[in-house]
């Protein structure tokens, strides 16, 4: 029986991308298990009996990988999240010589910014989804259609089953999600980036919307020394550099892994008026 995690308790963003990504990728393990199975028992004869019951149950191990996805989506927009975005609110607050507290105003951001995260999961979870299904697919309609002609030509049965194992298992890896633009990215890799970003994004939301909400137009920013305002590669670097709340909530980050901050300066008036 595999190992159930426990449920997310909010806490720090390293600590809590690390435990979604494993928890991703031991369902993801699972899933290139059944396959492995699979293709085993299509080298040994397609067409038994015990090789359709074992396509079937990396069916399920597809639907497993799907539920994972959801339960730790859920769990962190629904726990993380407002960890996170109150404690970027209570920073500016601290700042600002206020407090934070949770009204409508940031109660609607944060749903706001909740369903676009768990939007952003689902949609990045579906290519791994889309590679496995293809896999079922194709292993299904050999087993049902090329098999019975296994034996044609000059080889055995046995030799054509080999053959065919090998030919699925080369065209369907799943040593890597591979998305429609060619990048191959582990699913640890992607599940880690995604849930740092969103970590990210939700603490400088909470920073930047108390800002906003004591009526302070500018923020300083605070990144590493060589990042770009808009890309890491930018040449308008963003560390120390004064922007509006505005220009900030557009650029929360630039880039996967970013560990951009904002800071409110009550301090400085906007020269553009605003």
């Amino acid at each position: 029986m595999p190992y159930e995690w426990p449920p997310l308790v909010p806490g720090d963003p390293d600590e809590i991308a690390r435990r979604v990504a494993a928890v991703l990728e031991e369902a993801w393990q699972r899933l290139a298990a059944k396959q492995r199975e699979v293709i085993t028992k299509f080298a040994d004869n397609p067409r038994t009996p015990y090789t359709l019951a074992t396509l079937e149950e990396f069916k399920k191990a597809i639907v497993d990988f799907r539920k994972r996805v959801d339960q730790e989506a859920q769990q962190f927009v629904q726990r993380q999240l407002p960890h996170l975005y109150e404690e970027g609110g209570r920073t500016a607050a601290e700042a600002l010589g206020t407090t934070f507290t949770w009204t409508t105003f940031h109660r609607d951001a944060l749903q706001s910014l909740a369903a676009d995260s768990y939007a952003d999961f689902l949609r990045r979870s579906e290519e791994a989804e889309r590679m496995a299904s293809q896999f079922y697919r194709a292993a299904r309609q050999a087993a049902r259609r090329e098999a019975p002609l296994l034996a044609a030509g000059n080889m055995t049965a046995k030799q054509a089953a080999k053959n065919l194992a090998d030919r699925l298992a080369a065209e369907h890896r799943l040593t890597h999600v591979v998305y429609r633009n060619g990048a191959r990215v582990p699913v640890r890799a992607w599940a880690e980036a995604a849930t740092l970003a969103k970590s990210a994004v939700a603490y400088n939301a909470g920073t930047l919307n108390r800002t906003r909400q004591a009526g302070v137009s500018l923020v300083e920013v605070f990144d590493g020394f060589d990042c770009g305002w808009t890309s890491h590669q930018d040449a308008d670097k963003a560390n120390r550099t004064l922007r509006s709340v505005e220009e900030a909530a557009d650029w929360p980050i630039s880039h996967p892994r970013c560990r951009r901050g904002f800071g409110p300066r009550p301090d400085v008036q906007d020269s553009s008026g605003t």
